[in-house]
């Protein structure tokens, strides 16, 4: 009886083990870059975007000129520490100088809506 347990007490720490190694190599497909990041303009409010969708300030979306549609990132302020997700429906921004381009609403959550630009942390599990 004493056996059994020895064993059951070992398939279960096996079966924890390898769950903490499928979580880690989970984490190590995120892909992490400090970057300058801006917002749309007012002018682009219910305008078509490049995926098809319609762009809406308050959404929370953004542009990012190589990820597929769909991809969420994770947006950081660094100086704020304030985060939020969008996710990528449009191209650009076309101004080499910045990285991404957010919605407003994104952007006033972050607290950059007044700043015009910020440096950010961006998080985004790396597309297939």
């Amino acid at each position: 009886m004493k056996y059994h347990l020895q064993l059951l007490a070992l398939l279960c720490f096996a079966s924890f083990a390898l769950k903490a190694q499928e979580i880690v190599a989970k984490a190590s497909d995120t892909t992490k870059q400090i970057i300058l990041a801006t917002y749309y303009a007012k002018k682009f409010e219910g305008r078509k975007t490049t995926s098809g969708e319609r762009y809406r300030a308050k959404k929370f979306t953004a542009a990012h000129r190589s990820l597929p549609f769909g991809t969420i990132i994770k947006v950081k302020n660094l100086v704020s520490g304030k985060t939020v997700e969008v996710k990528v429906n449009d191209r650009g921004p076309f101004n080499r100088k910045f990285s991404l381009d957010i919605s407003q609403g994104a952007a006033k959550a972050l607290g950059i809506y007044k700043l015009g630009y910020a440096r950010v942390e961006i998080a985004y599990v790396k597309p297939d």
